[in-house]
């Protein structure tokens, strides 16, 4: 028995994505229909797994090219296995920049100085070197911990 296809509206639905950007990554060889239902692409399920691939990639930062280029690459290609070292690099990179963001928005939301930039814990902070670990991961949660 085959399995169940899924058209066109269904899987943008469920991918969260239009069907012209469903059509435009067919354009790209990035997804290939099923067939036709009438007028109407069809897919089969595991299309969805493939879209959720291709956002995350997008979300990452890989231009469609690359991700065209990903998806049929083998092991021995190493151009593409460096462009995927750069990326995990910038990743981590933007990873250390927004926990360092999300501690001082952390910070300043409950903090009690009349200007939120002279607070003496969030100004020490800005001041260290920003080697390894968030430069503002140690700010105390309050202003009472800063004072103790």
């Amino acid at each position: 028995m085959s399995e169940p296809l899924l058209d066109i509206a269904e899987v943008a639905e469920r991918a969260g994505v239009t069907p012209s950007a469903l059509r435009f990554y067919e354009r790209r060889a990035l997804i290939s229909p099923a067939g036709r239902r009438g007028l109407r692409r069809t897919y089969r399920a595991d299309v969805l797994e493939r879209l959720t691939f291709i956002a995350c990639a997008q979300n990452a930062g890989f231009t469609i090219a690359e991700i065209a280029r990903f998806l049929v690459s083998t092991p021995d290609d190493s151009q593409i296995r460096t462009r995927m070292a750069e990326k995990a690099r910038e990743l981590e990179e933007n990873i250390q920049r927004l926990n360092r963001m999300r501690a001082s928005l952390e910070h300043a939301s409950t903090c009690m100085h009349e200007l939120l930039v002279e607070c003496p814990a969030f100004r020490a902070a800005l001041a260290r070197p920003r080697t390894g670990d968030s430069a503002l991961a140690d700010l105390p949660a309050t202003d009472a911990e800063s004072a103790a």
